[in-house]
């Protein structure tokens, strides 16, 4: 094995002064930077030598991943450097991405697109006798999200790369991520994500600036040197956040952000008079309880102890991201007034509104702001972007628990909230019920602080994420903000990134489609409107179906290889994946597969369209009705999938684990894709757009986003079924009766008796009589009401697909008219209405020694 190619960089004094060190670069060689099949063949076996520490027979497959990580990271990091000396040349407006989650899937095959050096890497592996396809599959995901959420902040981080918005992504480092699911007799068991046990080739560790997070203790008011009355925060314990980066390259662009993730650890790992008297645990204690912090994603917070580590995780990585902001500012030489000119600051989801008490803090306490200014500066800093119309998402914190971890910001909110109710009572003058509706503390029951009106009131900006959303926000769930500040709300309907979401996953049917239309798209998602002249040519159709069942081919194969069960990629692929909740209504799917089931029991020789169904998703730990769905289904599939009389022309599949990797299989694979949500209950969805991306038809009731996707692909290339959100409404005001449904329709009872008899549960009659009990007697999502509406829409959807033609064009259709939902149409939305910023060009110098990366000139080159 030859590795001339390898120079090392030369030694420099640093105690030179910084004019001096601008005469000394560090030598990069092809090797680093090259994007040839040589050049990246050789720095693949440099890697896999200095890096790894093996040689080919050592090499494990995961040995032979990490060199090429590695090697794509190198060509990464000029990218990254430039675009971080170009920020701090500029001071540019900065894009600050609040998240408590980022769900970014696996990086390698992503950045290769990006890098556009996808075929070159794959025929360097190749040659070197290795499977590029197995070096894909060897990374783990990192599961640092739980859904929708977390994978729409991940697109919305591409996007903002894409179109050269300064970025900084920021949030926390779980060790532990979202659990891995398995299955035990049918039921979800959790078992640890451990995401970084083989390390993580993607990020880079920056100590140099961890920052200082204090907890619990008290406060004590004083006079400064001008008598003006001031609080310090005496905290009982101390946690030091540590940032980990990670570049995030745009497509086919020089400019790479920065997602920052913290991590907790203790000032002191390590106590040496405790080791030393003998008390061995007490000699890690600090260290222990400080890493918890930052261990796991979304502890279960049935429990006080569990609440607690939830607001101390939140409260945590705002605070670590304020002040690492801080640095930014003052390092760049911009006055302390300009903190919001210089970010813009995004809250996704209510998670991270402790920041809006945590910058009036900082502001007020330790730089000595007077309040109107402060008030003003924070109001201008944030915009909050509301996920949920469920009420009991809207996050609320026990005041006692919260006055015990965060004293300081307890007082803070308190002052916020007296000031905004005096301004409340001059709009709305002896309303004490809509005082009482306003007011941050929330007094009914257990005194608590409603973190969306802190969040609705410290923002500039309130924006939902689908039209319909928005609409009930105003009308519904913030209403009474919507009064008092109406130019506040916006919508920002959700979009999803093509370039992983088909370029990456979907690559046969990107070839047929950049053929045609040619490679702008990618980059300009309504381009693909020109598909449309396509959707009647028998040609271009019978290419489509040939690439569809290729998809369906190989996601067949994977789903033998996981569960054993054998699939006909011919029969219809009928998908249904995302987090398990009830208002979801998964278990409204299975009443449709017990029904088919069931006409296939009572005549057998009956002609239907054959279906595989095919479900994925998790439900949190502790929802235990949603864990009860998850075992119905898993049980309704074993008896199916064993039952001769069925005879192929039903399958249920339920594909454990449903991730970011698992996705970018199943989209393209499907042929429908179920949205089938309760109407006025999804705020928007990025899976029905990711569905109808890659071909899928959609069966949907017009709830979240599915409204617009409806508009745009044409009523006649959607099946809409159910109940409006005006229906629901109506129903419910006038006493919804789930019984009347069910005594009134043979079809349905015969379901749900088959369910309750223990005809899937081997006789027992006991384990799924609490989901019977609660379809029957109280059916708060309307199920029973829907079903009818459902299996009729189904039996419209049967007599589709069995016209190729008609199923292919509106298939066809669907893709020429999504190019409304990417994410880079939502991104520059917000740039344009919310925050106000403009794209900074990145010039990646055609010679190394030009780059950044390639001088010491005192200057920062590190992403800042």
């Amino acid at each position: 094995m030859k590795h001339s190619a390898f120079v090392p960089s030369p030694q420099v004094d640093q105690h030179l002064p910084n004019d001096q060190l601008a005469q000394h670069s560090i030598s990069t060689s092809n090797y680093r930077t090259g994007m040839t099949v040589a050049d990246l063949k050789q720095a693949f076996l440099d890697n896999l030598f200095y890096d790894q520490g093996k040689f080919p027979g050592l090499a494990t497959q995961h040995d032979y991943y990490m060199a090429l990580a590695f090697t794509v990271r190198d060509r990464l990091l000029q990218h990254w450097n430039h675009t971080a000396a170009t920020y701090t040349e500029r001071g540019s407006r900065t894009v600050a991405y609040f998240s408590a989650e980022f769900l970014m899937g696996p990086q390698l095959g992503k950045n290769l697109i990006s890098l556009s050096i996808f075929d070159q890497v794959k025929e360097a592996i190749t040659d070197l006798g290795l499977d590029f396809e197995m070096l894909l599959d060897e990374e783990p995901e990192p599961g640092l999200g739980n859904g929708g959420l977390g994978r729409l902040a991940a697109c919305y981080l591409d996007s903002l790369a894409t179109l050269e918005i300064p970025t900084l992504g920021y949030g926390i480092r779980y060790e532990f991520g979202i659990f891995q699911q398995d299955f035990q007799e049918g039921w979800q068991v959790e078992k640890t994500d451990k995401w970084l046990r083989l390390g993580n080739p993607w990020e880079i560790k920056r100590p140099e600036w961890e920052v200082e997070v204090k907890f619990g203790g008290h406060t004590v008011t004083y006079r400064d040197e001008n008598s003006r009355y001031r609080v310090r925060w005496i905290p009982d314990q101390i946690v030091m956040g540590v940032p980990y980066d990670t570049p995030i390259l745009g497509y086919q662009t020089s400019t790479a952000n920065t997602l920052r993730l913290w991590t907790a650890e203790a000032p002191e790992s390590f106590n040496f008079a405790s080791f030393n008297s003998g008390d061995y645990l007490g000699a890690v204690y600090a260290k222990v309880i400080s890493e918890n912090i930052s261990k796991v994603l979304y502890p279960n917070d049935d429990s006080s102890q569990g609440k607690q580590l939830r607001l101390t995780q939140q409260y945590f990585f705002v605070a670590c991201s304020l002040r690492d902001m801080f640095r930014i500012l003052l390092g760049q030489g911009i006055p302390l007034e300009r903190f919001h000119e210089k970010f813009a600051v995004q809250l996704n989801d209510t998670h991270p509104s402790i920041a809006v008490a945590e910058l009036m803090r900082l502001l007020v306490d330790i730089y000595h702001m007077d309040w109107d200014q402060a008030w003003s500066m924070t109001q201008r800093t944030f915009a909050y972007t509301n996920h949920t119309l469920l009420p009991e998402a809207l996050e609320q914190w026990p005041v006692e628990l919260f006055g015990r971890l965060l004293p300081r910001h307890l007082e803070l909110i308190y002052e916020i909230n007296h000031r905004f109710l005096d301004e409340v009572r001059i709009k709305f003058p002896g309303d004490e019920a809509r005082l009482a509706r306003l007011s941050l503390i929330n007094d009914r029951g257990e005194r608590s602080i409603r973190m969306a009106h802190l969040a609705c009131l410290g923002s500039h900006t309130v924006n939902g994420v689908a039209a319909l959303h928005t609409e009930l926000l105003k009308q519904d769930v913030l209403t009474d903000f919507y009064a008092m500040y109406p130019h506040k709300f916006q919508n920002k309907t959700n979009g999803v990134t093509p370039r992983r979401f088909m370029v990456l996953s979907n690559a046969k049917l990107t070839q047929l489609i950049t053929e045609k239309i040619g490679d702008q798209w990618i980059k300009s998602l309504d381009q693909l409107q020109q598909l449309e002249a396509y959707a009647d040519d028998a040609e271009f159709q019978e290419a489509w179906r040939e690439i569809k069942l290729g998809c369906k081919r190989d996601l067949a194969s994977f789903i033998q290889q996981q569960t054993g069960l054998i699939v006909d990629p011919q029969s219809m692929f009928d998908v249904l994946v995302k987090r398990f909740h009830e208002y979801k209504r998964q278990h409204l799917k299975l009443l449709h597969i017990i029904t088919l089931y069931n006409r296939i029991k009572a005549n057998p020789d009956i002609e239907m369209i054959p279906r595989t169904f095919i479900f994925g998703g998790k439900a949190a730990p502790g929802y235990w009705m949603a864990k009860l769905i998850i075992k119905l289904i898993n049980s309704v599939a074993d008896v199916v999938n064993r039952d001769p009389d069925v005879r192929g022309r039903l399958k249920v599949v339920f594909l454990k684990n449903f991730n970011v990797k698992l996705a970018q299989q199943l989209y393209p694979a499907a042929d429908l894709s179920e949205q089938i949500s309760t109407a006025g209950k999804e705020a928007s969805g990025t899976g029905n757009m990711k569905f109808s991306l890659n071909g899928a038809l959609t069966i949907g009731t017009l709830d979240g986003a599915n409204v617009e996707i409806r508009k745009q692909v044409g009523a006649d290339n959607f099946f809409l079924f159910g109940l409006t959100t005006e229906q629901v409404y109506d129903l419910r005001g006038n006493g919804y009766c789930p019984r009347h449904y069910y005594e009134s329709n043979p079809e349905l009872k015969l379901v749900i008796d088959r369910i309750a008899s223990g005809f899937f549960s081997r006789g027992d009659t006991a384990v799924f009589k609490p989901l019977i009990d609660s379809l029957v007697n109280d059916d708060p999502y309307f199920l029973l009401a829907d079903f009818q509406s459902y299996v009729d829409c189904q039996s419209q959807v049967d007599l589709t697909f069995s016209d190729r033609t008609a199923w292919t064009k509106m298939s066809i259709l669907n893709v020429a008219r999504s190019g409304f939902f990417s994410s880079d149409r939502a991104i520059q939305e917000y740039c344009d209405d919310i925050w106000r910023i403009e794209p900074v060009n990145v010039d990646l110098p055609s010679s190394d020694r030009d780059s950044p990366a390639s001088k010491l000139d005192g200057s920062p080159v590190a992403p800042s």
